[in-house]
């Protein structure tokens, strides 16, 4: 029987697109060892979407995001200054190589509990990548939050104001009932690129290193990447350069992913028209959130946008209780979409490994 090298390994441990890359041009022998990691991969997407649907988040303290967040709150104290300084690049030197380190440190971590896994029997691998899956991805939770938005509205305005502040770092006290959902179905769709199909993609190209590198960006870029002011009394700090890289970094991985949000509400909404989503997509100035949230006002028919900032599907009607239900509807339907493919490859790659057995 081939056996994998240990160079090999060491190459491939972490990807993988590269087991699957590995399966399809390796020899008969070899391809069956390889296509068992792709598997693997494959359980672990079935696992951690499960553990999500069936449990939502684990407790804070079995959390990696939020130690994420602890170290990044941290380092940020340390880095980002007490005043406003024009262009301040040792500071925006300083935040570059926190991220990078943390990044790096992050990536090693995740690869040795990757490595360290136990491959036999070798479905229990799988299993174990997928409980160390869920924590870096998160649906339950953010449907739950964005239906008890429309839950509060329904007791009044100003508690349906008070519960979307728990989701937006905007002002909302002014906002009527249409921009708080309008607000609401933004937040779902952006996260749902951010928190699920984000992971899962660089899961795919990097395994839990990558995906576990994403989650620190997508947080650094959240606790780091908004210029201005943050924080409160001594911890009041100025980040429009020490988290620049940040939130560069962070446009940088989403970039591919929230085209495929987009791409995944268009289909299961049974099309929308690609080029007036291309032109909304480019009315944000972020250079990613454009396209889910884009893409989900045209699949519902709604305007939504962000008062003096952007208007996407001006043409469209204010969303309503039932746009916002749909629109959740819409997004777990992506997800589902995302378990079908999951589920497809193994029983196509489980024929595939059959047939090389011959």
């Amino acid at each position: 029987m081939t056996t994998i090298t240990w160079t090999e390994l060491l190459a491939w441990s972490f990807s993988p697109l590269g087991w699957l890359y590995r399966a399809l041009m390796a020899a008969p022998e070899a391809a069956i060892l390889w296509s068992q990691n792709v598997l693997c991969a494959l359980i672990a997407v079935l696992v951690a979407l499960l553990l999500d649907r069936l449990w939502g988040e684990p407790p804070a303290w079995l959390h990696p995001v939020v130690y994420m967040g602890k170290a990044l709150g941290a380092i940020g104290k340390r880095i980002a200054p007490r005043a406003c300084h024009p262009r301040d690049w040792v500071r925006f030197v300083f935040g570059m190589i926190a991220w990078c380190a943390l990044a790096a440190m992050v990536f090693a971590v995740y690869w040795l509990i990757l490595f360290l896994l136990p491959y036999q029997p070798w479905w229990l691998a799988g299993v174990c990548m997928g409980v160390l899956l869920k924590p870096l991805l998160s649906w339950r939770m953010l449907r739950d939050e964005v239906l008890a938005v429309e839950a509060a509205l329904q007791q009044s305005l100003p508690a349906g104001r008070e519960r979307l502040s728990w989701l937006v770092s905007r002002d909302t006290a002014q906002l009527d009932a249409g921009t708080v959902r309008e607000s609401a179905i933004e937040t779902l769709a952006e996260n749902l690129s951010d928190s699920v199909v984000a992971p899962l993609f660089w899961f795919a190209v990097a395994g839990l290193p990558g995906a576990a590198v994403y989650r620190l960006a997508n947080t650094a870029d959240a606790m780091w990447g908004y210029p201005g002011w943050r924080g409160q009394g001594s911890d009041r700090r100025h980040w429009q350069w020490a988290g620049k890289w940040a939130a560069r970094a962070d446009d940088v991985l989403n970039w591919i992913p929230a085209r495929l949000t987009a791409a995944w509400l268009a289909l299961v909404a049974g099309g929308v028209p690609w080029q007036v989503l291309r032109r909304d997509a480019c009315a944000t100035p972020s250079p990613n959130g454009g396209w889910p949230m884009g893409a989900m006002a045209l699949a519902l028919g709604v305007h939504l946008s962000k008062p003096g900032v952007y208007q996407l599907n001006p043409q469209g009607a204010a969303p309503g209780s039932a746009d916002l239900r749909r629109a959740v509807h819409l997004a777990s339907r992506v997800i589902a979409a995302q378990a079908g493919c999951a589920l497809a490859a193994i029983v196509v790659m489980a024929l595939w490994r059959v047939m090389l057995h011959g």
